[in-house]
């Protein structure tokens, strides 16, 4: 892991953030190659759920949402994890990641579901070593809170959203009035959320600030067991097609005490992280959230309607009567063959952008000896590979730079690539290794012969020649997976 980070960092991948002033910790930013594999992860996944799919259709809700849906939704009142203070040390640990004397963990609950009242007598602090030396469990708020308003007096608390999928639920019926989808479809979203995490460690896997990419599928009542198990198998799939490791994934299903307050059923995809308790970790959940959501912002709806209604006798002006009119509809879908109303059920895949591309890191990055030297590369799929491919010119006269950049010009207008002109060209190799180039195309003096190139593969590090004019179809054979 140490070896990875390190290379984060030197090739511009991922960058701990605020590093002039000594960083922050658990925030980063992605670098110009990390930016670049970040947007392929975002494309491969909106590709396979949406692009796709003839049931799917796409949100982008804001970031900032009416305080009224974190109450409904039960993020105010639950959202929290239990934390204790070790006496000797000061270390704040959340209590389902602590350990015991024998390295067994607590047992694991979702945010906002730890218990109180664990016996923590074995429990040993990650940070001195001692052995049931902790404080009384406290609650330790998980949602970050600011102010929308001018000044302090008409200032209305609002907080960072802590998920992406409440916005889709608020929008259910705008997505049902706006288009001609029937039950079952999905929703799907990628965006920011925000969590204000005790834990914070290895690397981009758990930070405060993060990307999700969430799908909300509603299906009717009594199929939902059958839809939880098609998309457990369809988002395994997902990693599995674009390269990771069958052996370094698994599920992992909830136990009944560790289901979140939501939920009838959840697995987790986990991925063997080289780090942390077990080193399995999860990577994605996907949880059978019932008809909760919906049910829950439905009552909420009715009692701010109450609430216009009660006003409207002493306050009539005409923003109570279009805010009362706004919040008649509920929450719920009428069937027009069965002619019946009901409210969905939802299965919910959620997956971080953040831990998908780390995942993807790890597993595709390889040492090995080649010709006695060693050489670091990144095996990523071809779809998520920050370049797709390298230009070389073999030498910097003869017309070789000027044959270089008319194909980089060409190139790049169907992908990502690379010219470079420095160095020996050994070097400009191993450079795209690590950069996870999957191609480098290299101009030398046959080239201003006969018009062929050389074309390196960056796993097998075979070379073929090429004829420019065939030069963009073979990459388009090998590239469009």
């Amino acid at each position: 892991m140490d070896e990875l980070v390190s290379l984060c960092k030197r090739r511009g991948f991922i960058f701990p953030s605020s590093d002039i002033y000594g960083g922050l910790a658990s925030c980063y930013d992605y670098g110009p190659l990390g930016v670049e594999l970040k947007r392929n992860v975002k494309n491969a996944w909106w590709k396979a759920v949406v692009q796709m799919r003839d049931d799917m259709v796409g949100l982008d809700c804001s970031i900032l949402m009416h305080p009224m849906i974190w109450k409904a939704s039960g993020h105010v009142d639950k959202f929290a994890d239990l934390v204790v203070e070790c006496r000797k040390c000061n270390t704040r640990t959340r209590v389902d990641h602590l350990q015991g004397a024998e390295g067994v963990e607590t047992t694991r609950h979702s945010h906002g579901e730890a218990q109180a009242g664990a016996d923590l007598s074995d429990k040993v602090c990650p940070g001195c070593g001692s052995t049931g030396q902790f404080t009384e469990p406290m609650a330790f708020r998980l949602m970050f809170e600011t102010q929308m308003g001018a000044n302090v007096d008409d200032s209305m608390k609002v907080y960072l959203r802590p998920e992406t999928a409440q916005g889709i639920f608020a929008n259910f019926g705008n997505v049902l009035d706006s288009t001609r989808l029937k039950i079952p479809f999905g929703i799907a979203q990628i965006g920011k959320s925000f969590r204000n995490e005790v834990t914070t460690k290895a690397f981009i896997f758990r930070t405060r600030e993060f990307e999700q990419m969430e799908i909300e599928f509603f299906c009717r009542p009594g199929t939902d067991d059958e839809w939880w198990s098609r998309w457990k198998e369809q988002r395994m799939q997902w990693y599995l097609d674009l390269g990771i490791r069958k052996e370094n994934l698994r599920f992992r299903e909830h136990a009944p005490d560790e289901l979140a307050h939501y939920a009838k059923a959840c697995v987790d995809i986990e991925y063997l992280f080289p780090f942390g308790s077990g080193d399995w970790q999860e990577l994605e959940g996907i949880a059978n959230r019932t008809d909760y959501d919906l049910r829950q912002h439905q009552r909420g709806i009715r009692s701010v309607t109450r609430w216009f209604e009660n006003r409207r006798d002493t306050e009539k002006t005409p923003l109570v009567e279009e805010a009362a009119e706004w919040h008649k509809g509920p929450l719920s879908y009428f069937d027009d063959q069965a002619r019946e109303k009901f409210i969905p059920y939802v299965i919910e895949p959620s997956a971080g952008v953040d831990r998908g591309a780390l995942a993807f890191l790890v597993d595709s990055y390889a040492e090995e000896e080649v010709r006695g030297e060693m050489r670091n590369v990144l095996r990523l799929h071809p779809s998520l590979a920050p370049i797709k491919v390298g230009i070389f010119p073999l030498v910097k006269k003869q017309g070789m730079p000027e044959k270089g950049r008319a194909i980089y010009d060409d190139l790049k207008r169907f992908w990502s690539c690379f010219y470079d002109e420095k160095g020996a060209v050994g070097r400009r190799y191993r450079r795209q290794d690590e950069a996870g180039t999957p191609f480098c195309v290299t101009v030398d003096g046959q080239t201003l012969e006969d018009d062929t190139v050389t074309v390196r593969d960056r796993d097998s590090m075979e070379q073929v020649r090429v004829g420019g004019d065939k030069l963009r179809a073979f990459l388009l054979e090998k590239l469009d997976m």
